[in-house]
């Protein structure tokens, strides 16, 4: 079964095909960050509208990349939600009327189940059950995954998320539009040990998360300092989110009686996040799998790959009729039918 994956839940297209049989076989993403920059935020309206001019380019790409024609597509999966609402409605419009015109069915999926998943499209990849880490610029939450569709859901950030406080970070420190990127690359020239920040929540005694407060001592601790100590401000930063988001995780695993963890979304393309992961994995003696580098991001391939799962479990495609859903909670999922 080959299948076309839709993402445009915020500000990248992205467009790929996977094949049942032969894996991933071609993915593009456009990102709009340059666009964005200029207003130091994510404008929905131009989101929308670019990915309007978007979409069918890269759709003829990944087509051309995979040596596929529509015509070879058995389906069509596209993130149904959550996100923005106009930006989601350009992705389910597109897929509901290419699917109608290919007469293929076609499945809205869950962009958070995207990025939970994504993990089994790296090699090695984790087998059921295992304890996810979902760290992105909107979510930060640990689940206990048994199986497509079957997610508890164990603790998650009270406020910012830990991709947020990354960004919001950034911006105290000056470094512009999206910052959690460039925050990281400045905090491998500085001294983490410098500075001492709070690590919110450590030992709370729940699964929980909070980042507002270590967000409001960088503030404090930047106009004490000044510009000069940017460096070691943002390495304090940074180990304070890694040593809890790692301790939490370790807590997850304990208290689930597993020893697998995996990492997902955009954060957990960052560097030191990994390396603090692997040598805990290495200590504590159990595994860490992450979704290769280039799919940690919003992109085709985890929504192609989601809906290949849950159409291969049998789930009933879409009867014609779709809409979006900008709010939309993962543990509102069930099992395919």
């Amino acid at each position: 079964m080959k299948i076309l994956g839709v993402e445009s839940s915020c500000d990248e297209t992205g467009l790929a095909v996977y094949d049942t049989q032969a894996g991933l076989l071609a993915h593009a993403i456009h990102s709009q960050i340059a666009m964005h920059a200029e207003y130091g935020g994510v404008v929905p309206e131009l989101a929308s509208r670019d990915h309007i001019r978007r979409v069918i380019p890269l759709t003829r790409s990944v087509m051309q990349q995979a040596g596929l024609t529509l015509g070879d597509l058995d389906a069509i999966a596209y993130t149904q939600g959550p996100g923005l609402a106009g930006a989601l409605l350009v992705g389910a419009s597109f897929a509901n009327a290419l699917a109608a015109a290919l007469s293929i069915p076609s499945i809205g999926i869950h962009h958070l189940e995207g990025h939970l998943l994504s993990p089994l499209l790296a090699t090695p990849r984790p087998e059921f059950p295992f304890i996810a880490l979902l760290v992105s610029g909107g979510h930060t939450q640990l689940m206990r995954v048994d199986g497509v569709g079957r997610y508890e859901l164990l603790g998650e950030t009270v406020d910012d998320a830990a991709g947020e406080a990354f960004d919001k970070t950034a911006q105290l420190l000056g470094l512009g539009y999206p910052g959690g990127p460039a925050l990281s690359k400045l905090a491998d020239s500085g001294q983490a040990y410098r500075f001492k920040l709070p690590r919110p929540m450590l030992n709370s005694g729940d699964l929980d998360f909070s980042f507002s407060g270590l967000k409001t001592a960088v503030l404090t601790l930047s106009r004490k300092e000044g510009v000069e100590a940017r460096a070691d401000i943002a390495a304090a930063f940074q180990v304070a989110v890694v040593e809890v988001l790692a301790a939490k995780c370790i807590a997850a695993l304990k208290q689930a009686g597993l020893r697998r963890l995996v990492v997902a979304g955009g954060v957990g393309a960052n560097r030191a996040l990994r390396e603090r992961l692997d040598a805990e994995a290495a200590q504590r003696r159990f595994e860490v799998f992450y979704p290769p580098l280039e799919l940690c991001t919003d992109n085709g391939a985890m929504i192609a790959f989601a809906g290949a799962l849950r159409l291969s479990a049998g789930q009933p495609a879409a009867d014609g009729r779709f809409g979006v859903r900008p709010r939309w909670a993962l543990a509102e999922l069930t099992c395919p039918a």
